[in-house]
């Protein structure tokens, strides 16, 4: 399934009161990788931002005035979030102000746009209860390397959460089989045939990625790691 990484900027915190929303940065996700694939856009919002929220984000009226405003870029933004999972943190908000922004324009909400929305706050909490999970509390969790992350910027945080929901869901990843030939044959005198037992062998980075997974568990684990402690056991 193709998923989209999501993240807006706004102008305050309730589009109820007529806030709205100045950035958007998504990014695409397939088969657990980054295809480079990507959608970004500033946008006038037609009204002032409040002055915490530019302490947040740093966008300012005068940046963003001769922006496009959200009807010049809601077709190009649809088309790349069509029919994939929204991966969001802290969905509700997001969402709120995206379906703000198109039904002014009497367009489809992310519902009918989206195949499921994936809110990463609440995974983080059902993973992490009682810890701080905000995106820069989930990139020291993972060991992703948020340094450049000075102000909130959609696409740099969109970017930023792709790598946190890989760390979030490594190993929930479903396993793919296919066969090139029968499993097993049976000659004409019934003799059960098997084909030739191949033994892929991990290279290099994929032992060293291994190693990481595992020091990764043991520190979680406060140095219990079943893997280490098998192979340890294990005659050489």
């Amino acid at each position: 399934m193709r998923k989209v990484i999501l993240d807006t900027e706004t102008t305050g915190l309730d589009f109820r009161t007529g806030d709205r929303v100045i950035e958007i940065g998504c990014v695409e996700l397939r088969g657990r990788q980054l295809t480079g694939q990507r959608f970004h856009a500033y946008l006038n919002p037609e009204r002032e931002i409040d002055p915490g929220a530019i302490a947040i984000h740093g966008l300012t009226n005068e940046f963003l005035t001769d922006k496009p405003k959200f009807a010049e870029v809601a077709a190009d933004f649809m088309e790349f979030i069509r029919g994939a999972d929204l991966v969001i943190h802290n969905a509700a908000f997001d969402v709120g102000f995206l379906n703000n922004e198109l039904g002014l324009l009497k367009l489809d909400g992310i519902e009918q746009l989206c195949h499921e929305v994936i809110d990463t706050l609440r995974m983080a909490r059902d993973m992490r209860p009682g810890k701080k999970n905000n995106l820069n509390a989930l990139c020291t969790e993972f060991g992703v390397d948020n340094s450049g992350r000075q102000l909130h910027g959609a696409l740099l945080d969109a970017e930023l959460l792709a790598e946190v929901y890989l760390g979030m869901t490594r190993g929930q990843n479903s396993l793919e089989i296919e066969f090139d030939s029968p499993v097993v044959d049976y000659t004409a005198g019934g003799t059960r045939q098997r084909p030739p037992l191949v033994v892929l062998r991990a290279s290099a980075d994929e032992l060293a990625e291994h190693e990481r997974v595992l020091a990764e568990i043991a520190k979680e684990s406060k140095g219990r790691c079943l893997w280490r402690d098998l192979g340890a056991a294990t005659p050489g």
